[in-house]
Order: structure tokens, then sequence, then C-alpha cells
């Protein structure tokens, strides 16, 4: 499929989503469920979401942002001002500080054989916000390792507006 990319150089583009891209977007969902389902993550990311209209909304809400290298769309990420309604309630735990304004990195995704997209993500969000959230489900060890690796505390655990639990984590900067 897609050779493998290195985000460590400067071909590499980080820019907001806009409409014309959401068909190549979904592309890179479809292909971010294959690994996920490869790793044992078969219950994230589930009947049909993340849907073009979720990634609509985000970028209605300026949250949007796609990666790309030579013109092509390789990965999507939404960085999001707070609140997240879903992020009010923590269970087993507690936020580092839940009194600052925070931004929430949701839906990552990105072609197979691409790396350097998380650090590519935090170093794009890092220069933006100093307080960060993120969640992600428990069977999606890489995303954990991912988050953990880039500095992230675990926090506790969230439960999404359908009741589906994910692990919440934070980054203070």
């Amino acid at each position: 499929m897609a050779r493998d990319y290195d985000f460590h150089t400067d071909r590499i583009i980080r820019r907001v989503s806009l409409p014309q891209d959401g068909v190549q977007v979904m592309e890179v969902f479809a292909a971010a469920k294959s690994i996920m389902v490869a790793s044992g993550n078969l219950n994230q990311w589930v009947k049909g979401y993340p849907s073009l209209e979720v990634v609509q909304a985000d970028m209605g809400r300026d949250g949007g942002y796609v990666i790309e290298e030579a013109g092509r769309i390789v990965a999507y990420f939404a960085f999001l001002p707070s609140p997240e309604p879903t992020y009010d309630k923590i269970y087993d735990g507690e936020w580092l500080d839940n009194t600052q304004p925070y931004h929430v990195i949701h839906r990552i995704a990105s072609f197979p054989g691409v790396h350097g997209v998380f650090q590519s993500i935090m170093d794009f969000c890092c220069a933006r916000e100093h307080n960060i959230r993120i969640d992600t489900h428990r069977d999606n060890h890489i995303m954990q390792h991912n988050i953990l690796k880039h500095g992230f505390l675990y926090c506790g655990i969230i439960l999404l507006a359908n009741g589906d639990e994910r692990l919440a984590y934070q980054y203070l900067s």
C-alpha cells in the first residue's frame, strides 16, 4: 500500500481540514480501522463512526486538522476547545487540573506505514495549549502506548454519551 512516511522532514503540512477533504479523510479512517482490528481493537470506531458528519462538525468548530505530504492527506485529528461534556464526570480517578480551560484531541487516524503522526500532533497542539486531554478505548493498546510515551498521565474513566467507557488522560506543560 502506502510507502512508509517519516514526519521528521520538512515535507509535511498540518493544516485545517476543508470540506473538500472529506473523501480523503474517510479513506484515512478506513485504513486506521483496519489497523485497529489487526491489533485486536474490535470494538472502537464501529457502526459507521467516525462519520463524515462528525468530521464536518469538527470543521464547523474550527477543530478538524489533516496532515499531508506531497498533497496527499495521510492523517487526521481533531483538536477542540473545552468544554467536553463527556469529561464532566470522571470515575476511578480525577483530572490533574479541573479548573482551567483545556483542549481535547480526538479521532487520531493515519494510514499504515505513516510514522511520527502522534509526535507531529503533539508538537502542533502543545504550541497552542498547555492543558490537553485525550481518551481512548481500553482495547486500543497502540494509542495507550503513544499517549503515555508523549507525557500524558492516566486520570480515570469517562463515559461517552452512549455509555461506553474510555480511559482518560491529561497533559499539562
